[in-house]
């Protein structure tokens, strides 16, 4: 048996951390580029924070999903300000901002020579700059992943900038910045961090580490997304920040699948939420997944303790597990696919497009095309 294993620098986890990040960032240098969410009130809080602390702070401000126009402005911006280290606080999508830029300032070449599939997916040519990362939502694990994912416009896709640097030296997440999360938002990223860990679980380059973290990580994230849409819980909102962070370190070892593997496409040519694609491509996926599997021969007996999980979570039947699950986030209220994404989905093209994702390369069986776009209108 023979394994990697990745994760963040430093890792501080728990309610009240965040009263930390001024003085632990300020340590990294005295230039710090602050890259945050637009609403995001701790943020005012770490900027002065910074300040405070005798450090030289830019602010920028992420707006929706970055892309690769968006990464350009605002590389444009930081470098002359020669940061010495980021910080990003906001959502995935800020984080990933974050973690593009902690990249790229220090290089020489444009974004587009080390982004993956649509660039020429080269070496980072510089080390990245050291990166504190504090999410506000708990889904996308970006603070524990070695990926900043970017959109390109121009060839209708979300791709990665990757590189094993790219993990943060401190990830610091306090489930406390995520409270009072509107519940839409709280559901699509719910489900991507739910998705991340059953994903690398399920993954061909799956280890003992992972397999450890998920096990715990898939029932405790079921469990606290049906508490969360009865009422607000503080418990449940630290279970899910949990649930987040070691869906990024999973997903960093042992890669993802199929679900990720279409929402990158999907993502790219429609103006839909990362995480409620994934919210909807998750059952469907189960399904052909084990379904191909076992129609090869192939084991099968993960997928069922998947589904034990899920039935635990809402009560039923192991067997009807993937089907129940399909019914309560239709009732929970995510939209479906083609409402997501206001069109026709032509679900033949986007399954030949991502047949080529390097999320595939994990995915627990080998699906084919057809497979690929029935799971695009199960969505």
């Amino acid at each position: 048996m023979t394994f990697a294993f990745l994760t963040p620098g430093r890792i501080l986890f728990g309610r009240g951390a965040a009263a930390e990040a001024p003085a632990r960032i300020a340590a990294m240098g005295r230039r710090i580029l602050l890259v945050r969410g637009g609403s995001v009130q701790f943020a005012d809080v770490l900027a002065e924070g910074l300040r405070a602390a005798g450090a030289a702070v830019l602010e920028l401000r992420g707006q929706g999903e970055p892309d690769l126009s968006g990464l350009e402005a605002a590389l444009a911006e930081a470098r002359p300000f020669a940061p010495d280290a980021v910080a990003a606080i906001g959502g995935g999508s800020v984080l990933d901002l974050g973690k593009a830029l902690a990249a790229l300032v220090p290089s020489d070449r444009p974004p587009l020579d080390h982004l993956e599939v649509v660039g020429q997916g080269l070496p980072l040519c510089a080390p990245p700059l050291p990166l504190a990362a504090l999410p506000t939502t708990a889904g996308t694990g970006s603070e524990a992943t070695k990926n900043a994912v970017i959109g390109v416009p121009a060839h209708g896709r979300k791709v990665s900038l990757r590189d094993d640097r790219l993990i943060p030296a401190l990830a610091l997440v306090d489930p406390a910045l995520t409270d009072g999360c509107p519940w839409p938002v709280t559901l699509a990223s719910g489900l991507d961090a739910v998705t991340q860990v059953i994903e690398p679980y399920l993954s061909l380059r799956a280890n003992p580490l992972t397999d450890a973290l998920c096990r715990d990580a898939i029932p405790r994230g079921l469990a606290a997304l049906v508490r969360l849409r009865q009422a607000e819980d503080p418990a449940a909102r630290d279970a899910l920040a949990l649930v987040s962070l070691i869906g990024g370190i999973a997903l960093a070892n042992a890669g993802l699948g199929a679900v990720h593997g279409l929402a990158g496409v999907i993502g790219g040519r429609y103006a839909a939420p990362h995480g409620a694609i994934c919210g909807r491509l998750l059952t469907p996926t189960l399904r052909e997944n084990r379904a191909a599997l076992a129609a090869e021969g192939q084991p099968v007996a993960r997928f069922d303790e998947v589904a034990g999980w899920i039935a635990g979570a809402l009560g039923c039947a192991p067997g009807d597990a993937f089907r129940q699950l399909s019914d309560w986030i239709d009732a929970a209220g995510l939209p479906r696919l083609a409402d997501l994404c206001e069109g026709p989905l032509d679900a033949v093209a986007l399954a030949r497009a991502a047949s080529g994702s390097s999320s595939m390369k994990a995915n627990p069986a080998a699906l084919s095309p057809e497979a690929l776009a029935r799971i695009v209108m199960a969505g």
